[in-house]
């Protein structure tokens, strides 16, 4: 509000007023002499912060008076303006291996608000890298918005990272505002190669079988070896750096194969050792070094001998072959001797028995009898004789009771004329095991690539402004040359239509693409031409399998990977090294487990082929696993190949050499020549010492019976009388009773004669005079095991003697 005095009257105190032009605010009169100082537009103070105001009054006098006043105008801020960044975002690069609270770069926002409305705070917004706070790598300084790298970066486990950083003013309500910044991992050369075939581990050892007829420039091996650096870093060389024969082998500078650089011959040791580096290309370079073991031989033993520790238990086993032959030799050999001083004994005393027993007077075994004459005549024969009879093997006869076997009958006939007759009758009956008189029963037992030749690809076309035959366009291949071969095996065009036709069938991987010129040329005389360059491209099909790089799929070489029986989840056991040569997602491979000895235990990584444990190993788990990966690309159609990856769980080599290896058929055979040799040694050795056995108590048997008979008793040869009873007195008792006795288990006597052996029959014919006749009668009959003799048997047998009366 501005008020104006004017101390003139009339006219003269008339006052008007007015401000200066160009500035935001109009001057209002309000009431007499007060005026309103208020604003035209909107203010910013961004744009002035303050304005000078010049008020000038004047008068209605003649001449006019003025008279004017500056009012300084100051605009407060207010937060209307949030912080901008320098950039729309932030791209920044820090070298891998860094020190932890390096400073990466700096963030700047600006707000252009005043005082406390445009002082700037940044703050790191949350988010996560890989599933980490983004706070475990940078920090953002508040004040000046510094980043600082909190940890060591490792370029082979993070290659970038994106994060966001807000600016936020002090105003009230506060303003912000986000930028995004990318930070990006430079490599260093902080790594060493890593060899991947051959495995170098303690525990198993691989060894390239080069056969002595190999050429010049056999492939022995490959050492097959990654970086996992990258651009140069990675970029590998491979050098012999150590070999038994130097003029034997080299290796390939860029793909690391091994081969002979000369004949094989017979002079080249068996065991050859190279050691070979690998290097890569970074500055300062890095290495790694590989044994690779060569055995120049044409079988797998003569390998062996070399490499393994297997020959000492190979002659532990014929050592052992050897002792155990000598001793089942040995054996049999008593064994032998001892049935044949058996039966040669048993021959012997057959032989003798034939003589003693089948003369004209056999000797008869004899046992006194107890005399006895009721009548006191004393006509009694003072001996009585009782046959009896064994067989030559008698010795094993079951019988209790060695008493009568015989039974003589004496017959007195009163017509007789002083003549007595003898009649004996011997009957042999031979027990067999399945004789009915033991049992009577018997028991039985028992344009795509690869396009066709000749098909039209392309077409080119000109045009000529003449007419007729100069307006007559011909089309000519230009004469030229792809990768030294001419343009026209390549491709051919049509003379009248401009039709490019494939001559070959192109290859992606042998050529990707090429450039040619045809040249259009009109009829006219001369002719007029212009030419043209077509450039062909070829593209890829997936014609091509993966390859696999390791494990080795060969025929002269094993690779077993081995895993200790204490691996824990997660142990790395090999991995799949695979490429595809075609190109784009045709060589995109994927790895899966097919097949596997035991599925539980092992899984393969999709994308990079590391075959992983997948829980605790055991001792439960069998030493050989076989494992079947299938290496799939992604293509369409899909092709794949698969590899088999053998694997084995133990903590020693000979425990895999007896797995993995065509020795095993040989130890296998002599495990069992050594079972079987050991059982018959045990066989012959039981049975000889059974036999031993048997003989001796056998011997103190028979020399306890021999004791039990040779009493007071002995048994005499007797050779019997002829009887002769002149006077026919009849005084001989008409009945003698004598009683045999078995055992109950008799079915295994070898007794001959199982009842009485002979029968005596004395006959007194009364019409003889003073004379007895002896009568004689034999029989012998042969037991068979249905012989009705045998039925008919008894075990209590009778001997009489008759007397007529």
């Amino acid at each position: 509000m501005i008020n104006i005095q004017d101390p003139d009257s009339g006219e003269n105190g008339k006052v008007q007023c007015f401000i200066n032009d160009g500035i935001p605010f109009v001057l209002k009169s309000t009431s007499n002499n007060f005026y309103s100082l208020v604003t035209d537009s909107n203010l910013d103070r961004e744009r002035a912060s303050e304005y000078n105001i010049t008020v000038t009054c004047s008068d209605e006098g003649v001449p006019s008076l003025s008279n004017s006043v500056t009012l300084t105008l100051q605009i407060s801020d207010e937060n209307d303006n949030a912080p901008v960044f320098e950039r729309n975002s932030y791209e920044a690069c820090i070298v891998e291996n860094n020190t932890p609270g390096l400073s990466v770069f700096t963030v700047t926002a600006r707000d252009a608000d005043w005082n406390q409305n445009a002082r700037v705070s940044y703050i790191l917004e949350d988010s996560s890298v890989n599933g980490v706070p983004v706070s475990s790598y940078v920090s953002v300084s508040a004040d000046s918005g510094v980043i600082h790298a909190v940890r060591s970066f490792d370029y082979e486990q993070i290659k970038d990272f994106q994060f966001r950083v807000k600016a936020q003013d002090g105003g009230s309500p506060p303003l912000s505002n986000n930028v995004t910044v990318k930070v990006m991992i430079q490599d260093q050369n902080d790594n060493a190669p890593q060899v991947l075939y051959p495995v170098q581990t303690g525990g198993s050892l691989v060894a390239e079988i080069v056969p002595r007829s190999a050429d010049v420039g056999y492939l022995v091996t490959k050492v097959v070896a990654v970086d996992v650096d990258s651009g140069q870093n990675a970029w590998l060389s491979y050098k012999l750096q150590k070999s038994t024969d130097r003029a034997l082998f080299e290796v390939g500078l860029q793909n690391g194969e091994i081969r002979t650089i000369r004949q094989v011959n017979d002079k080249d040791a068996v065991k050859q050792r190279l050691t070979v580096i690998v290097e890569d290309n970074g500055h300062p370079s890095r290495s790694a070094t590989v044994i690779v073991n060569v055995a120049v031989a044409d079988s797998f033993p003569e390998v062996l001998s070399e490499f393994t520790d297997f020959t000492q238990d190979k002659e532990y086993n014929d050592s052992l072959t050897f002792y155990l032959v000598l001793a089942l030799a040995v054996v049999s050999f008593l064994f032998i001797m001892c049935l044949v001083i058996i039966i040669s004994v048993k021959i012997y005393r057959w032989r003798q028995s034939r003589i003693l027993y089948h003369s004209s007077l056999p000797v008869i075994p004899y046992y006194p009898p107890r005399y006895s004459d009721t009548l006191g005549t004393g006509t009694l024969q003072h001996v009585y004789n009782y046959d009896v009879c064994r067989t030559t093997d008698s010795r094993k006869s079951d019988y209790k009771f060695d008493s009568v076997k015989s039974q003589n009958i004496l017959i007195m006939d009163p017509s007789s004329a002083g003549t007595m007759q003898r009649i004996q009758s011997e009957k042999s009956i031979l027990d067999d095991p399945d004789s009915p008189l033991e049992d009577n029963e018997t028991a039985s037992t028992a344009a795509f690539l690869g396009s066709l030749s000749g098909v039209g690809a392309w077409t080119v076309k000109a045009r000529d402004a003449d007419w007729n035959l100069n307006a007559r366009v011909s089309y000519i291949l230009e004469d030229s040359s792809v990768n030294g071969v001419p343009i026209s095996s390549y491709v051919s065009v049509s003379a009248d239509s401009g039709v490019i036709h494939a001559v070959r069938s192109f290859d992606y991987e042998q050529i990707k693409d090429f450039k040619f010129q045809i040249k259009a040329q009109d009829g006219g005389s001369p002719p007029l031409s212009n030419n043209v360059t077509v450039k062909i491209m070829i593209q890829d099909q997936n014609d091509n399998a993966p390859q696999v790089l390791y494990p080795v799929q060969t025929g002269g070489s094993l690779v077993a990977e081995i895993v200790p029986r204490s691996a824990d989840v997660g142990y790395l056991v090999t991995k799949v090294v695979a490429v595809d040569v075609d190109s784009g997602q045709n060589a995109w491979l994927s790895y899966k487990l097919q097949k596997s000895t035991d599925r539980a235990l092992f899984e393969v990584g999709l994308q990079n082929g590391e075959i992983r444990t997948i829980r605790q190993v055991t001792d439960k788990d069998a030493v050989k696993q076989r494992l079947t990966v299938i290496v799939e690309d992604n293509g369409h159609p899909s092709r794949s190949v698969t590899v088999i990856v053998n694997v084995a769980v133990a903590d020693s080599f000979p425990e895999v050499l007896s797995e993995f290896t065509d020795f095993t058929h040989d130890k296998e055979y002599n495990d069992y020549l050594t079972f079987y040799l050991v059982l018959a040694l045990a066989v012959v050795s039981f049975l000889f010492i059974t036999c031993l056995v048997v003989i001796i108590s056998v011997k103190i048997y028979r020399w306890r019976q021999s004791r039990f008979h040779h009493s007071s008793l002995p048994v005499i040869p007797y050779y019997p009388p002829r009887y002769s009873d002149t006077l026919g007195t009849g005084t001989l008792h008409h009945v003698y009773n004598y009683d045999v006795c078995r055992t109950t288990d008799s079915r295994k006597s070898d007794c001959k004669f199982g009842t009485v052996g002979s029968q005596n029959i004395l006959i007194m014919d009364p019409s003889s005079a003073g004379t007895m006749q002896r009568i004689q009668s034999e029989k012998s009959i042969l037991d068979e095991p249905d012989s009705p003799l045998e039925v008919r048997g008894f075990n209590r047998s009778k001997l009489q003697l008759l007397f007529p009366l």
